[in-house]
């Protein structure tokens, strides 16, 4: 491990983690916090989640519920108004999500006097009066078990039907490729099945995530109707794979860029994810997939 990497990894995220502290009322657009990271907004978000614990998301809205306990606890600002600040649009949304971290309504936290005790977080941050993170660490996990690969991959060429909301939608892509290809005499039991991973459902609204599904073809495949042709650019990748259902695999995402990243002495490509999926959840249970995410490595 490259420690001076990983430094440099670490004093980044701490920027944002600070920017965060000290602008809790900003909306925190993704291109905003990566630039703070010096980052690329394509992969910041996984980068960020891999080293904190949390996602931005998740991160912004329970320090804002903290500085709202905060607040109930030393001012005497409405219930209606805090929810406001803390980013909620109604009283009773502000409540519940409250009642979950705290374990008591707002109301009932202000009328006991409670003293505003922290649960334990990943990171160990929490909401500062005056801004400030103390009491900072990474992330850890056991990476004994995470093994990631640098390897080439060649220029290649495929064709795809692009897939636009919900992941767990995109079986419709996959039949149309798959007929396509059955019908041009382009399928085989060899034929690797690519998925093109334009965006993460963690930050892109499910409506607008893109998803290419992709298989490689020969110089011959032309366009047809929905049938898009593509070339990958060759480059070096980061290889982990990630064993298990599709809807947990953003842990492997977040561990590639967390645990294995900083400390490799790389940056990542503003360019789209890869996974090359390597057996079918028509022949395996969810619990016996395999992917390999292939992230792209900055030249």
């Amino acid at each position: 491990m490259r420690e001076s990497t990983v430094e440099d990894y670490q004093n980044r995220i701490l920027r944002v983690l600070v920017h965060v502290q000290k602008n809790l009322d900003s909306p925190f657009s993704l291109d905003e916090l990566a630039s703070v990271a010096s980052f690329s907004p394509f992969h910041f978000h996984r980068v960020f989640r891999g080293m904190v614990g949390e996602s931005v998301k998740e991160h912004v809205r329970r320090l804002r519920l903290e500085r709202a306990a905060h607040r109930l606890r030393f001012t005497g600002k409405p219930v209606t108004e805090l929810a406001f600040e803390a980013g909620y649009e109604t009283h009773e949304s502000f409540t519940r999500a409250f009642h979950t971290m705290f374990g008591e309504s707002p109301t009932e936290f202000r009328n006991n006097h409670r003293a505003v005790a922290h649960g334990a977080t990943p990171s160990g941050v929490h909401y500062a009066v005056d801004g400030t993170v103390d009491a900072f660490r990474f992330k850890r996990a056991d990476s004994d078990s995470l093994i990631v690969r640098v390897e080439p991959l060649d220029r290649l060429r495929v064709a795809f039907v692009r897939h636009v909301g919900p992941y767990d939608q995109v079986g419709a892509a996959w039949q149309r490729l798959m007929s396509w290809a059955m019908q041009s005499g382009r399928l085989s039991a060899a034929q690797a099945m690519i998925g093109i991973v334009h965006d993460d459902p963690e930050i892109t609204p499910p409506d607008k995530v893109r998803y290419d599904a992709a298989i490689p073809v020969d110089a011959g495949a032309l366009r047809d109707k929905d049938i898009g042709i593509q070339q990958l650019d060759p480059g070096n990748y980061a290889i982990g794979t990630h064993r298990g259902p599709y809807n947990q695999i953003g842990d492997t995402y977040a561990r590639i860029c967390g645990e294995w990243l900083p400390g490799s002495g790389r940056e990542l490509a503003a360019a789209p994810a890869l996974e090359f999926y390597r057996n079918s959840p028509m022949s395996a249970a969810p619990e016996d997939l395999i992917t390999d995410i292939h992230l792209p490595i900055a030249t």
